[in-house]
């Protein structure tokens, strides 16, 4: 287990995720203790450290005493914990290559972004939610062959007035993608209900609000940091409330590293396994009730 990470969960908040050596250190300091709700991947749901076996030696760290109003999170019933993300290099290569071969091509873009949806879903590991799936049509991506005909039109004319109408739609599309997206999960075979009920207002201000972050330089990574709360907290459905938990500064110099990797063509794979699965563990379900309480 000593390559695996913690979170443990302390006044109604998720805390990590921790080298299991530095969870190891804060039980051994009081900080986490028998009754900490602690989790890490492979584990069905939350529970007491003082349950995980070999994590707490008997008599290490007294039982914290609950204090008056604070936030209540019965072990096992926490139902939460961060999403985790793995894939093969080669499966990510070969199918890379065909995406970016039939977006090319522009008449196999709706199979091969479908192709591209049902893989990357299919490695995603979410607490509780077993044999995550995507299963959103083609047929639902056709809509994409008129922005492809406008923009070429735009681009042959040189009409400004054009040009705007594809930005436009542009923008409407990438927000009805991610309506799509989230609607079409499943789990086990059963459509999951999501809904993402974001408004296409708020989505419009927080692309504008990158475009102009960009003349600060960095700033553009917290304007992303914002936007991905921003759309996390706007998706209904589910008991368990999805928060990101990055900041802006851990955005950005991710990206930078991510950023000069690819620079270099070959480690493109493993950059990109590197920034997906760091990503993935910043995505938490937390019950909503207890998030409230916080």
């Amino acid at each position: 287990m000593s390559n695996q990470s913690w979170f443990y969960a302390s006044e109604g908040q998720q805390k990590g995720p921790f080298p299991e050596a530095q969870l190891r250190d804060l039980i051994g300091r009081g900080t986490v203790r028998a009754d900490t709700l602690v989790w890490t991947e492979g584990m069905a749901g939350w529970q007491k450290a003082g349950e995980v076996p070999g994590l707490v030696a008997a008599g290490s760290a007294p039982p914290a005493v609950s204090q008056a109003g604070g936030p209540v999170m019965s072990a096992g019933g926490y139902g939460g914990g961060p999403l985790s993300i793995d894939f093969g290099i080669w499966d990510f290569t070969w199918r890379s290559l065909v995406l970016i071969i039939g977006l090319v091509f522009v008449i196999p873009a709706p199979w091969v972004i479908l192709m591209y949806f049902r893989w990357i879903v299919s490695c995603v590991r979410v607490p509780q939610r077993p044999n995550l799936a995507f299963t959103g049509r083609a047929i639902d991506l056709m809509w994409l062959y008129a922005w492809v005909v406008l923009a070429i039109v735009a681009a042959w004319t040189q009409s400004q007035a054009l040009n705007l109408a594809t930005s436009v739609v542009e923008f409407v599309l990438y927000f009805l993608l991610i309506k799509w997206f989230v609607a079409n999960l499943s789990s086990d075979g059963q459509p999951l209900g999501l809904r993402f009920t974001g408004s296409p207002w708020g989505f419009f201000g927080y692309s504008l609000l990158v475009v102009i972050s960009l003349i600060t330089i960095i700033g553009w990574a917290w304007v992303y940091v914002a936007q991905i709360r921003w759309m996390c907290r706007h998706i209904d459905g589910t008991r368990r409330e999805v928060i990101f938990n990055s900041t802006g500064l851990e955005f950005l110099w991710r990206s930078i590293v991510m950023f000069i990797g690819c620079i270099f063509i070959i480690p493109i794979p493993w950059i990109y396994r590197w920034f997906a699965g760091w990503l993935a563990s910043q995505i938490v379900l937390v019950e909503r009730d207890a998030h409230a309480t916080a």
